[in-house]
């Protein structure tokens, strides 16, 4: 009797302890999950690029130019900055936007229902002198994205998904994806402007340019 009414209480603990562990399990998911979408509900993407330095090269006769590349969330905080050198100042830069089919939309899916727009790279066309700086590496969690700490198994899995079916045509069909489209406009950078780059939500991507304010011109802003 004793015997029976032991494995009976040790069966009710094991059953407790799962549906805990699976509670927690399910709390931690939905957590990470709605932090992804807040991320993912932004209407567009932002950036600012600054012209830092230009240096006149002897051994390739050319001015170099250097770029500060700063990236915003989606809360419009600015991420940390990004530093590349070209050969010129005719610079590009590309995006990255995946749309799903409108079915998905219309159902309101949770990820499915909105587009993923992300900036992908930096580049100057130059022949076999092109150069090109990775902004986002791909199968990585693009950085406007990812969720502040370590990433979690859900938030990997997720991005580990979309660049699969970013890129492989079967694949894409399969998961809904309705289009993927590439831009890449570029500008001559100057010193002395600030310039914003934008990536709408439609896959739009367009770059905007404005002086400086006369104070700052010159000067080295220090953080506190």
């Amino acid at each position: 009797m004793y015997n029976k009414f032991m494995s009976k209480f040790l069966f009710f603990v094991i059953c407790l302890l799962l549906a805990v562990l699976w509670l927690i399990w399910h709390f931690n998911r939905e957590h990470v999950y709605q932090q992804m979408l807040d991320r993912l509900q932004a209407e567009s993407r932002a950036a600012e690029v600054l012209v830092t330095a230009v240096n006149y090269d002897e051994k390739s006769q050319r001015n170099m130019t250097t770029i500060k590349f700063v990236e915003q969330d989606s809360t419009g905080n600015a991420l940390p900055p990004k530093y590349f050198t070209f050969s010129g100042n005719l610079i590009q830069f590309q995006s990255l936007v995946v749309r799903f089919e409108d079915k998905f939309v219309a159902a309101g899916d949770r990820f499915k229902g909105r587009s993923v727009y992300l900036f992908w790279k930096a580049f100057m066309l130059d022949g076999p002198r092109t150069q090109e700086f990775p902004i986002t590496e791909v199968n990585e969690i693009p950085g406007g994205y990812k969720i502040s700490g370590k990433a979690s198994g859900f938030e990997s899995q997720f991005w580990r998904e979309f660049w699969r079916f970013a890129f492989d045509e079967s694949m894409a069909k399969n998961a809904g994806v309705k289009s993927v489209q590439i831009e890449a406009p570029g500008v001559v950078f100057i010193p002395g402007y600030l310039y914003t780059i934008h990536i709408e939500h439609d896959g739009g991507l367009r770059i905007d340019a404005k002086p400086v304010e006369p104070i700052l011109r010159g000067e080295k802003i220090l953080s506190s």
